[in-house]
């Protein structure tokens, strides 16, 4: 005979197993449905016959849903998409510790980083949301970078959309060497169309009124303000910007 104790734990544990089994049946069910989308897509920019290579460029997700599938950051070098635009913190090793209330930078354009953890970490303050953090070392310190957060125990994460995990080079290497020669020393040249120039230079704010035709788009580029105006999606205007106010 099985106790009403022992009966209760047992219901408790099938539950908690049918409940991790939907969730991972669901990811998996998103998982297909994101690479089909991709695929999907990639194959309409092959039908309509785009004269830029860069539509057919599929980078890979990882599609992280919790701390634990997060962690396939740690198991290859990731790349920064829109440098200028995520801010990283001191990190604890000892203590397991971000420190919020520093500000030490932000990640750079296209800069390589080597996740060495995932982990959570709370700001001071009730309201504030648990933080989910990846943790890179530089220059010889240990820093920490949101990638997302926790709210009603459900894991919303975004680090697809902050990095590559396959070398940028490889993926667009069909770009010229003068373009990625431009883009090591961050710099926006003629002719380099709105990636290549994010790439370059980091996070842009278009101005609005803009059109496909005609585009000027503003460049923090970490405190060094550049403004880029595109004809037909490439480069032809290019010079400083007034710092914001």
């Amino acid at each position: 005979m099985i106790s009403p104790e022992a009966r209760q734990k047992i219901q408790l544990a099938l539950r908690l197993a049918l409940v991790v089994a939907v969730l991972r049946a669901g990811y998996i069910v998103y998982q297909r449905h994101e690479d089909k989308v991709a695929a999907d897509k990639q194959k309409q920019a092959q039908n309509v016959g785009y004269s830029n290579p860069d539509y057919y460029v599929n980078p890979k997700k990882l599609y992280p849903f919790d701390l634990k599938s997060a962690k396939q950051l740690t198991h290859q070098p990731v790349w920064v998409k829109e440098g200028y635009r995520y801010t990283f913190y001191p990190y604890d090793t000892a203590g397991k510790r971000g420190d919020f209330a520093h500000e030490t930078g932000q990640l750079l354009p296209i800069e390589k980083l080597e996740i060495k953890d995932v982990v959570t970490a709370k700001p001071a303050g009730a309201e504030q949301r648990q933080q989910l953090m990846a943790v890179f070392q530089k220059e010889r310190k240990t820093y920490a970078v949101p990638i997302g957060f926790e709210s009603d125990q459900q894991y919303k994460i975004y680090s697809d959309e902050m990095f590559f995990v396959e070398d940028p080079h490889d993926l667009y290497k069909h770009w010229p060497p003068d373009v990625w020669q431009a883009v090591e020393q961050h710099e926006v040249k003629p002719g380099m169309n709105e990636m290549q120039a994010d790439f370059a230079i980091g996070m842009g704010v278009p101005d609005s009124g803009s059109s496909t035709s005609e585009k000027t788009v503003r460049y923090p580029n970490g405190g060094k303000p550049i403004v880029v105006v595109y004809h037909d999606g490439k480069a032809a205007a290019i010079q400083p910007d007034k710092p914001a106010s």
